[in-house]
């Protein structure tokens, strides 16, 4: 679930909440009950798993027939380091 941070405009406190997408904005403050408002702040990406780095950029063996002699990919960076 994503985390939102919000700010209260009567007393200033920024504070995150874990909301679903499908959960309403936060109105109020959770200290002194004042307006809230949804700010837009950096987010942490984080990217798991296998993909374009374990297939082909990471010193593996190349995913594709690129380093071969006749191999398509013209612009891929293993068609270039025979």
């Amino acid at each position: 679930m994503p985390v939102y941070e919000y700010q209260c405009k009567a007393c200033g406190l920024v504070f995150e909440m874990i909301q679903k997408f499908s959960d309403a904005p936060l109105s109020s403050c959770r200290d002194c009950g004042g307006a809230v408002e949804k700010l837009i702040s950096q987010t942490a990406f984080t990217l798991k798993g296998g993909g374009w780095y374990d297939q082909g950029y990471g010193g593996k063996a190349a995913a594709c027939d690129a380093a071969k002699p006749g191999g398509g990919c013209a612009g891929c960076p293993k068609a270039s380091n025979e």
